[in-house]
């Protein structure tokens, strides 16, 4: 979702650039910086060759820093190319069952819950050899707020599929998301078939919807929907304190010719769900992942793609 804060700045530094300079020092002031989010220097991986960038981005039912107990509950590496020509989404299970430093094997967003984004941006790049440039969190209230500022996103929804937990049915065919509803299709995972892997294919589809809705004219051309939309959206992160409103502002120049069908989903390798110590987790494909995210680190993902595939369904979920 952070990126599509980008894409929507790029339209409107391209054809508004007035208003957003006049609201630029408010936008600002709403997001939230993180201190000393990254693990020590000498404990990471070197940078990506040139000019591309990975961003780790997370949904969570809290803020970073705010008391209690803190869920990852959707975590994606988002790789922007040198050419800026498109955005990768690589899903990360929640539940790959990693390496957590310090803390032994466990499922990936323990990591969060034990350690903030430090210790799960050290945990991300010990499994993957990527270095992270730049961290942001959404919190739950915030998504709800942004797809309201919308009036809703539309998905495909392959088949009807009930949600046991929260007693709704999402009917086959175009689905409205929006608030709470929009929240409670992207955390679903009881009686999907591919469980948390179908979750994750939502909320990349999710993703590319509010990119349409919002790119469309009839946002871009309605300056109080606009404007609603980009409060709840700087109003709803938390990213780490070396991401300024310049470095969003120079991102979205670079992003300006990036639109909702550049968006490329994945998810990362893995064998399926096994059980461990009586816990269900994700068993990650260390050989496929590894090639995954070496052609991420060379930024070559194109090749990566083209010779082994794996490019999620966005258009139609279950």
């Amino acid at each position: 979702m952070f990126i599509v804060v980008g894409l929507v700045l790029a339209v409107l530094i391209a054809g508004t650039f007035a208003l957003l300079m006049e609201r630029q020092s408010a936008y600002d002031s709403n997001i939230e910086r993180i201190p000393e989010a990254f693990p020590e220097e000498a404990e990471r991986p070197r940078k990506v060759v040139g000019d591309a960038q990975n961003w780790l981005l997370i949904g969570s039912d809290r803020r970073p820093g705010e008391t209690g107990f803190q869920r990852a509950d959707t975590i994606m590496l988002v790789h922007l190319p040198a050419d800026r020509r498109s955005v990768y989404l690589v899903g990360i299970p929640r539940d790959a069952y990693v390496a957590i430093p310090g803390r032994g094997n466990n499922k990936i967003n323990a990591a969060y819950a034990f350690g903030g984004p430090k210790l799960l941006i050290k945990t991300v790049e010990k499994l993957s050899g990527v270095r992270v440039d730049h961290f942001a969190a959404l919190d739950f209230a915030g998504f709800t707020r942004m797809t309201r500022a919308i009036g809703g996103v539309e998905v495909h929804v392959s088949r009807e599929v009930r949600d046991p937990w929260n007693d709704v049915v999402w009917p086959q065919g175009k689905v409205v998301l929006e608030g709470e509803k929009a929240l409670l299709f992207v955390r679903q995972r009881a009686n999907l078939p591919g469980g948390d892997f179908d979750r994750i294919k939502r909320a990349q589809a999710v993703v590319r919807a509010i990119a349409d809705k919002v790119v469309s004219r009839g946002t871009l051309t309605n300056p109080l929907r606009l404007n609603a939309f980009l409060e709840a959206a700087t109003k709803s992160f938390s990213v780490d304190a070396n991401v300024t409103f310049s470095t969003l502002r120079d991102l979205a120049l670079e992003l300006r010719d990036v639109r909702p069908d550049d968006l490329t989903a994945l998810t990362m390798p893995n064998d399926g769900s096994v059980t461990v110590r009586g816990a269900s987790v994700v068993k990650v494909n260390r050989q496929e992942s590894r090639a995954l995210f070496q052609a991420l680190a060379h930024d070559a993902l194109d090749d990566y793609i083209e010779e082994n595939g794996g490019v999620n369904e966005t258009g139609r979920v279950n």
